[in-house]
């Protein structure tokens, strides 16, 4: 028997989801399925979603560090790693308010038609010079490495600098090389 994930119980709060869903259903929002998962978007914008958890069950805001969180409900379900999700969570029906869940939805779907949103940060290039000194040395490796985009190169660079001792940069570079000249990326098995 399969173990059930807390982070996909909607099972357990069917006739809530179907509540949610129904008051969602009032506003412009599209419904679709993504990454398991109900979500709703406008201009194919994710605008929010909806789930059930083991404990709980919640509708999320993709971009709800811009509400205005009057009712002081949302929180932040990843502190310090999720930059502008926040979640309403929810214990029992008797907790849904669907003129205030109207209220929070409709000004995240404005939120959105104005472009509200935190832009992810682009990542700098990894400092590695046992790479950076093997790719001087190999004009074909050089530009073979440099037709991968930043986090592939990043990929490659940080898989040889956190390596501890000299023997196993020497060990996982001879590994990448062959992989770099193929056009094959670190993690592309796992895409």
């Amino acid at each position: 028997m399969e173990e059930k994930k807390s982070w996909n119980s909607n099972d357990l709060w069917e006739d809530e989801l179907e509540i949610l869903k129904s008051i969602i259903n009032k506003t412009e929002l599209v419904e679709t399925t993504k990454w398991g998962g109900i979500v709703y978007t406008v201009n194919n914008k994710n605008v929010v979603g909806i789930g059930g958890f083991k404990s709980f069950f919640t509708i999320w805001f993709f971009n709800g560090v811009f509400l205005k969180d009057e009712l002081n409900i949302l929180v932040n379900a990843n502190e310090g790693v999720t930059k502008s999700l926040r979640q309403w969570r929810f214990s029992s029906k008797n907790d849904i308010n669907e003129n205030q869940i109207l209220t929070y939805i409709n000004e995240a779907i404005e939120n959105e038609k104005e472009g509200k949103s935190i832009k992810p940060t682009k990542k700098e290039r990894i400092i590695c010079p046992f790479l950076d000194t093997e790719l001087k040395s190999d004009k074909e490796l050089s530009i073979a490495f440099e037709n991968f985009t930043l986090s592939k190169q990043n990929e490659f660079l940080e898989y040889i600098e956190t390596a501890k001792q000299e023997k196993t940069k020497i060990t996982r570079f001879e590994k990448i090389k062959p992989m770099i000249l193929q056009n094959i990326g670190l993690n592309d098995k796992y895409r």
